[in-house]
């Protein structure tokens, strides 16, 4: 893991200069997360980078992970998409599955700390045995602004007793008895998936995954879930194949707590059967280097989600200069001005619109990376992340007394 210094050169010496000071606040202090999976997804990633962090700052974080069979995930699954406003059906036993599933990682899990950041429905019932002298936060990564009512009022009732939420951007935010903050997540600059790589690492990368170079690249890297519209992409494709000379790329992989990912991978898989130009790829989640370098050999960027918590992989290719075609959804437009950073669109015939007009004006294209990439630098990366946290635990512990003054 890189060490805090090193972040000197992305982030300015005055953000770590200021990080340093504030963790210095919360020494020896125990921060716990909790979540559902280690690997797959933008939260296990942020943690597996944020946490060695506020090891080297002094501070002792924790990680656990709460557990359940396939049946727990298929609910939680339903959970995320009727929190996104995809239509869900939940039964009553659907419920008391998730509060059997809670009792028994009550149970199991190590939840001692001074201070506990919960990431999203699968652990929020945790709650239950939150100790009384800890400091406890909501995470949710999840876009709430159209959200499917019973699901949320079942989930209401454990975060309301939260001592306050943590959400990604302000659309997100819903009535509740505890105060709300507004904490966009990050990308680690100096990650497998984000550094710098040379043009020899970059052309064997893509050799050995053998992903042609022959014509320019449109990539999308994602799960296989159908909030990120890998249909949608490989339509709207289609629609440019006649106009353009160029091959589409489909990546991603599966997670733990997600158990629609193989469906949705085959599906895409048979839409673009038979064409040459359209590639579907299903790589390990470890992969990140691997996605590093199909993001800088791709003259194009897309992250069409329909519905979306934050969306990382736009900041990941704007970190990398390159121009981004993404859906108008949750976190997107924080990432994304547009005509300016990149390019926000709502649907299919835009998407194809855009596609096409960037081929055809790489210029255009090159100037809304570079300023793409400078937003990131100034808002999304893992050192502007973590002080944010940091600051939200002093406020916690203090009682709200120190927030002014720090």
């Amino acid at each position: 893991m890189p060490k805090i210094e090193e972040y000197t050169a992305a982030a300015g010496r005055s953000a770590i200069e200021e990080l340093k000071a504030i963790a210095g606040r919360l020494e020896g202090k125990t921060i716990l997360n909790v979540n559902s999976t280690a690997v797959g997804g933008g939260v296990a990633e942020i943690l597996s980078r944020m946490l060695p962090m506020m090891t080297e700052l002094g501070i002792r974080p924790r990680w656990e992970l709460v557990k359940g069979g396939e049946d727990f995930y298929a609910v939680t699954k339903k959970f995320h998409n009727a929190l996104h406003g995809s239509r869900q059906e939940l039964t009553p036993a659907d419920f008391q599955l998730y509060r059997d599933t809670m009792k028994a990682n009550m149970d199991a899990l190590d939840l001692d700390s001074d201070i506990a950041l919960i990431h999203d429905p699968q652990p929020a019932g945790l709650i239950d045995k939150k100790p009384a002298a800890a400091k406890w936060l909501w995470r949710c990564h999840i876009d709430l602004s159209n959200r499917q009512d019973d699901v949320w009022d079942f989930l209401k009732g454990y975060v309301s007793r939260y001592d306050a939420a943590v959400i990604s951007a302000p659309a997100f935010s819903q009535r509740l008895p505890i105060k709300q903050f507004q904490v966009p997540p990050s990308i680690d600059p100096l990650a497998d998936k984000n550094r710098e790589l040379p043009e020899e690492e970059i052309k064997a990368i893509m050799e050995r995954l053998q992903i042609p170079l022959d014509k320019p690249l449109i990539t999308q890297v994602s799960r296989f879930d159908r909030l990120k519209d890998p249909l949608g992409v490989i339509q709207a494709f289609r629609m440019i194949q006649p106009y353009v000379t160029a091959r589409l790329l489909l990546v991603g992989g599966s997670a733990d707590d997600d158990p629609e990912g193989a469906q949705v991978l085959a599906e895409a898989r048979e839409a673009a059967k038979g064409d040459p130009d359209i590639l579907v790829l299903c790589l390990p989640p470890t992969s990140n280097v691997e996605i590093n370098a199909i993001q800088r050999a791709s003259a194009i960027i897309l992250q069409k989600s329909l519905k979306e918590g934050f969306g990382l992989t736009v900041s990941e290719a704007l970190w990398k200069g390159k121009p981004v075609i993404a859906g108008a959804v949750g976190g997107i437009p924080l990432q994304v001005t547009h005509k300016y950073s990149g390019i926000l669109t709502r649907t299919i015939d835009g998407t194809a619109y855009w596609m096409k007009r960037l081929l055809h004006e790489p210029a255009y294209a090159k100037r809304l990376g570079e300023n793409g990439r400078e937003h990131v630098r100034e808002n999304f990366l893992l050192t502007r992340h973590l002080r944010d946290y940091l600051l939200l635990a002093i406020y916690l512990q203090s009682g709200g007394q120190d927030f002014i003054r720090l």
